[in-house]
């Protein structure tokens, strides 16, 4: 096992075109880290200039305490597992699996060893003389993953390993590899553009776009503590909803404007958050995810100890069965703002409509609140987000 450390990475293509530019991460010795982003955000790359795939134009990686900048990929003690499996068809699951062995020169009693081992791990033990063509994606991709694991490597690469799958295997194949991850504590990097996939398996999570790291933090803090627009709006399904506001100061006490709705922020919030003082009067966009608005009528009451009243007219009303997705139309400006993840962008300029805009709520299944009803849904005041519109970052106190 090894630490992983990335300084200033860069990487620059013949045509100019930067894929990565200053990345700098550490990574701890048994750490799953997760590279997120959506589709050219740089993440591959990144995971390519580790595994010696892709020349470094400047800057400095470190596996353990070595630099391994100048290295070829065997020397770096690395196993990379593909999106495409990358199995040999003509062999056996055995044969794949210590293939990396045979041509390292390892004994072939210690291949073997290695082999049992990886597939009683991967519950591979009955499929050992089948060939890829005989296998289910999910044990193709466990044969994968087996190959890696029986060169015994420093570091783990996993570049988008689960995106052939149908969603049901996911769902098992993602839980498998953090149990086995978590068996072995060999250092990994996992790729993915699948937030959910992201949020559910990484000890750590760094955001990526445009070849610049967005923020690194675990999957609660990323999701609770978003430091920009563009990270908030691509972790969370539905999208968080983002609409203009302004803050105002009224007897000391934070006011929130919403159009010609008025909110009066508590004191819990004032407290934990004073630099929202110096935001007051000031263009911000308002971060409101789905689960902080519910149907009071169902409870009784508010379930938070500090809400206020949303009106809105109803649009759409999804059952789900475990909850109830509301589109909810509010007579409030939608905050258009250009740091934003592209499809989320896309996602708000549909919401638009009217001169106000939609947001979606994820409300208790037992609320009975239909299309075309006017109603008051309850939002949790403590758990809102706040944004510069021009510059897309967080309004907090910062260290």
């Amino acid at each position: 096992m090894a630490t992983v450390t990335m300084e200033q990475l860069t990487k620059v293509y013949p045509n100019g075109h930067v894929g990565v530019e200053d990345l700098t991460i550490d990574i701890s010795d048994g750490e799953l880290l997760v590279l997120v982003g959506p589709s050219g955000c740089g993440k591959s790359t990144a995971l390519r200039m580790v595994a010696g795939l892709e020349d470094i134009t400047s800057g400095t990686l470190a596996i353990g305490e070595e630099t391994v900048n100048d290295l070829p990929p065997r020397e770096r003690d690395v196993a990379m597992v593909f999106q495409n499996y990358a199995l040999y068809p003509h062999m056996s699951v055995a044969r794949n699996m210590g293939f990396a062995l045979r041509l390292a020169g390892v004994p072939r009693k210690q291949i073997d060893k290695r082999v049992r081992e990886a597939a009683s791990i991967l519950e591979l033990d009955g499929f050992l003389n089948r060939r890829p063509a005989q296998l289910s994606g999910g044990q193709r991709q466990r044969v994968a993953m087996g190959r890696a694991i029986v060169r015994e490597p420093s570091v783990f690469l996993m570049d988008e390993p689960l995106s052939n799958l149908d969603a049901k295997l996911r769902v098992q194949m993602r839980a498998e590899i953090s149990k086995l991850q978590e068996r072995l504590k060999t250092t990994t990097i996992y790729v993915t553009h699948d937030q959910v996939e992201a949020m559910t398996m990484g000890d750590r999570v760094a955001v990526m776009r445009d070849g610049h790291l967005q923020q690194i933090a675990t999957p609660e803090d990323l999701y609770e503590f978003p430091d920009n627009l563009f990270v908030s709006t691509f972790i969370g399904s539905p999208a968080m909803n983002l609409v203009e506001g302004t803050l105002e100061v009224v007897d000391g006490e934070i006011d929130l404007v919403l159009g010609d709705q008025r909110f009066r922020l508590p004191d819990t919030t004032e407290r934990r958050r004073p630099a929202l003082h110096k935001a007051a009067g000031r263009r911000l966009a308002v971060g409101i995810r789905p689960e902080i608005l519910d149907d009071a009528t169902v409870r009784g009451g508010s379930p938070w100890p500090h809400a206020g009243p949303l009106r809105g007219l109803i649009e759409l009303r999804e059952a789900l069965g475990s909850e109830t997705v509301l589109h909810l139309q509010v007579d409030v400006q939608p905050a258009m703002a250009a740091t934003v993840d592209d499809e989320a962008g896309e996602v708000l300029q549909a919401r638009a409509s009217g001169g106000g805009t939609t947001i979606v709520a994820k409300v208790d299944a037992r609320s009975r609140a239909q299309e075309g009803e006017n109603v008051e849904l309850m939002l949790d005041l403590e758990r809102i987000h706040f944004f510069d519109i021009d510059s897309g970052l967080a309004i907090r106190d910062r260290d």
